[in-house]
Order: C-alpha cells, then sequence, then structure tokens
C-alpha cells in the first residue's frame, strides 16, 4: 500500500496521514 493512494478506511485522507501516520 503506498503512502500517497487513498487510506482503505474510507476518509477520503491519504493512507500516510491517516492509518499510515503510526508507522
Amino acid at each position: 500500500m503506498g503512502r500517497n493512494t487513498p487510506c482503505p478506511c474510507g476518509s477520503g485522507v491519504k493512507f500516510k496521514k491517516c492509518h499510515g501516520a503510526n508507522n
């Protein structure tokens, strides 16, 4: 999963700013 792809949680935020921020 790329960090710049939309987060799969459905928030519409990029993955790195959403669920990806913890990694």
